[in-house]
């Protein structure tokens, strides 16, 4: 989950699938911590407010009308994406 909309975007435009992103407003329902992938391990602080929880979140509602990135921009970040993957660099799982 994430306190920025911008944040939000990338993860719709970016997620698995063939169906259009959804992006959802959530509550913890239990304790959650600054993700690693986004925050202290590859950029100082938590600048996209971004968490992760071992807990379910409950979904509050829905953002309907929000306005992606450029194709241009979406095509730099699937590339370094790629790149980053290519040189096996992997998520933080800890």
């Amino acid at each position: 989950m994430t306190g920025t909309l911008n944040a939000a975007i990338w993860g719709a435009e970016l997620a698995l699938g063939e169906s259009p992103g959804r992006i959802y407003v959530v509550e913890a329902t239990g304790p959650f911590e600054d993700d690693p992938n986004l925050t202290d391990k590859k950029y100082p602080g938590n600048p996209t407010l971004s968490y992760r929880s071992k807990d379910p979140l409950r979904v509050i509602g829905e953002v309907l009308n929000w306005q992606g990135h450029s194709a241009e921009e979406l095509k730099a970040m699937k590339d370094g994406l790629e790149r980053l993957k290519n040189l096996g660099v992997e998520a933080i799982e800890d």
